[in-house]
């Protein structure tokens, strides 16, 4: 979920979906996660949570080839600059890549935690803008891609603090000046499959040309439609409790 505040506590609001859990990555990356072993009955709830979601007034944005981690990134970058604040809301180390001072947040509802740039610095050990080239070092084993043998979160942000990306690390273990368990190893791997590194953050780094073709006005929620909600209501069988919930109808 991406909320978008302007001044005067306007609002706007949009969810993204992938309404199949497949993208170019898998082009890139044979391994990188499918739907494969997902429970029918959840793949199910995917368009019943698009509905949901109209039906309450939010826009909603459907990925096919881009992942719904992608929308958001785009939506952040898009239009950061013409409003107060961007909270993104989700838990996902991918979007954590988007924070921008406490301009663009990451917000983890479950947790009841924001993270700004200082958030995530704390929590992952590097800047957000380091985060791709921290997960091609660690993997991510949610999308499918293991990282490099023996780098673990700790020697990644250590390495990752002193130099940003992954271009910047020196191959030559003598030329660096950071303190890493394993250095001599954890150097040679990374010589010797710094090709895979390199396609990995390729997969970890969210796009921010998703096709989204709202305006920030579009994306300002208005209140729920009433013959909408009510029919989707009646469809699913929510009984009289759903209905009588007080809504900002329009």
């Amino acid at each position: 979920m991406l909320s978008l505040v302007r001044e005067h506590d306007v609002t706007h609001v949009a969810a993204a979906f992938d309404t199949v859990i497949r993208s170019f990555r898998n082009e890139l990356y044979p391994g990188y996660k499918t739907d494969e072993g997902v429970p029918p009955d959840l793949l199910a709830q995917f368009p019943v949570a698009e509905r949901a979601m109209r039906a309450i007034g939010v826009v909603v944005w459907p990925m096919v080839e881009f992942e719904a981690d992608d929308a958001l990134a785009t939506g952040a970058a898009r239009w950061r600059d013409e409003v107060e604040q961007v909270v993104l809301c989700t838990p996902d180390k991918d979007l954590a890549q988007c924070v921008r001072g406490d301009h663009v947040v990451l917000r983890d509802r479950r947790r009841n935690i924001t993270y700004d740039a200082g958030g995530v610095k704390a929590k992952y050990g590097v800047a957000p803008e380091s985060i791709p080239d921290w997960l091609a070092l660690v993997g991510d084993s949610a999308d499918g891609f293991p990282g490099l043998p023996g780098w673990g979160e700790k020697s990644a942000a250590t390495v990752l603090s002193r130099w940003k990306h992954l271009e910047d690390i020196p191959e030559d273990v003598a030329r660096w000046d950071v303190k890493v368990r394993g250095a001599e190893k954890l150097a040679a791997t990374f010589r010797e499959r710094r090709d895979e590194a390199l396609l990995y953050r390729t997969l970890a780094t969210l796009r921010t040309d998703a096709p989204i073709p709202e305006t920030l006005a579009d994306l300002e929620w208005r209140g729920v439609p009433k013959e909408t909600y009510l029919a989707l209501c009646d469809e699913l069988k929510f009984g009289g409790d759903a209905t009588a919930l007080p809504h900002r109808w329009r």
